[in-house]
């Protein structure tokens, strides 16, 4: 049975992400998103100090095994931690989220490999000044939802790798939604090696920044604008032989979906934590401002917008835990119950932080509140890490 009390630890974890979300985060979101040059929020000290910050305290690290140096918390314990943290503000928690998934899946796809895990994964785990953050990159300016396209040969990746000699070379770019690839020291990407197997005919490939990896600008968003998001081009990129994690084939399609799996569950408690920062806003502003001789909370089409509310955010972290603790406890997790509640919590981020603005009437447009920010924040949601629509599309193929 899955158990719904919480144990002292994930209490702890959980009161520790609360208060780092409300004291640094939200306050280092809402100076970050003001700042209209997307450069400028990158190369700030508030960004810098901020992420070291949580850096410090682990959140760059809890889902890498505790043997590496992670923290080794369970799917559902980690969700505690991004709900809360999400709360504070989603583009820096969405770094955070990022920032591991090379060493994560490192640790997973080359276990065995301790060459690797000892020069990428343990200095990873041991950084507390956020000098060592990761990136993957799937999405190419012509390949965006046909990453997901595992069946008609003619579509693969056009970034290539080739074989010179004991080494991999790497030509093409990566489109400007590659999360932390402005800031990123090493990706994890994705690169045609076979084009006659379409997609499935990709390897995956570490890739340390250096000679002939050039990052480009932050992309600049009408939301978000915490998270770096930027282009990534190579240009006769060397690497060892062994920088490849996984060769391309037919076990290519599994592996991707399990990287989307853990990625849906991912956005969906970014969904979740933006949507409680939004209804907590509102609720207290409701319960405050009065209008025909009481608070707007005792006017009934004030009252149910923010119940509507309140239902959509235990629905949606009920779902999440669900698709959690299917992943902690099945190989691989459940994709179709990760894309259920991944459309679902972000849907409803989107729907109801429109209608938190609409209960603060015309201060809810005013940045004077924040309101306005989640709104912008909520639509980058549901096109994050693939369209809600192709997502759907994938787990409703498998029902």
């Amino acid at each position: 049975m899955i158990e719904l009390s919480l144990t002292e630890e994930q209490q702890e974890i959980q009161a520790l992400a609360r208060r780092f979300a409300r004291e640094v985060i939200r306050p280092a979101e809402i100076a970050l998103d003001k700042m209209a040059d997307p450069e400028t929020v990158f190369d700030s000290p508030i960004f810098r100090k901020t992420l070291k910050k949580a850096y410090t305290l682990g959140f760059h690290k809890m889902g890498i095994r505790e043997d590496l140096g992670g923290l080794g918390l369970d799917p559902v314990t980690t969700g505690l931690v991004w709900e809360e943290l999400a709360v504070g503000g989603v583009g820096i928690t969405a770094t955070l989220l990022a920032a591991p998934v090379a060493p994560l899946f490192l640790s997973v796809l080359a276990s065995g490999r301790t060459d690797l895990i000892d020069r990428f994964v343990r200095p990873y785990c041991e950084d507390t000044g956020a000098s060592r953050i990761s990136a993957w990159g799937s999405s190419e300016p012509n390949i965006g939802s046909d990453g997901s396209n595992y069946h008609d040969p003619g579509v693969h990746h056009e970034t290539k790798a080739r074989k010179e000699g004991t080494q991999w070379v790497i030509d093409g770019a990566k489109s400007s939604f590659v999360s932390n690839g402005g800031i990123a020291d090493f990706f994890l990407l994705f690169c045609c090696v076979d084009p006659s197997k379409g997609i499935p005919g990709s390897g995956v490939f570490l890739v340390p920044y250096g000679e002939g990896v050039t990052r480009g600008r932050a992309l600049d968003k009408i939301g978000m604008r915490a998270l770096n998001q930027a282009e990534l081009a190579f240009d006769r990129v060397c690497i060892p032989e062994d920088y490849m994690i996984m060769p391309p084939g037919d076990s290519y399609p599994m592996m991707h979906n399990a990287i989307k799996t853990v990625g849906n569950i991912g956005v969906g408690y970014l969904a979740v934590g933006l949507l409680r920062a939004a209804y907590e806003e509102a609720l207290s502003y409701a319960k405050e401002r009065v209008q025909w001789g009481r608070p707007i909370f005792e006017h009934e089409a004030v009252a149910f917008r923010l119940f509507e509310a309140f239902q959509a955010i235990e629905a949606a972290r009920g779902l999440l835990w669900k698709a959690s603790w299917t992943l902690a406890n099945k190989f691989l997790g459940d994709f179709r119950l990760s894309a259920a509640a991944r459309v679902f919590a972000t849907n409803m981020a989107m729907k109801h932080t429109v209608e938190m603005v609409q209960v603060l009437g015309g201060y809810g447009i005013s940045k004077e509140f924040t309101l306005e920010k989640y709104m912008r924040d909520a639509k980058l949601l549901q096109i994050m890490d693939a369209t809600n629509e192709i997502i759907a599309l994938k787990g409703a193929a498998l029902l």
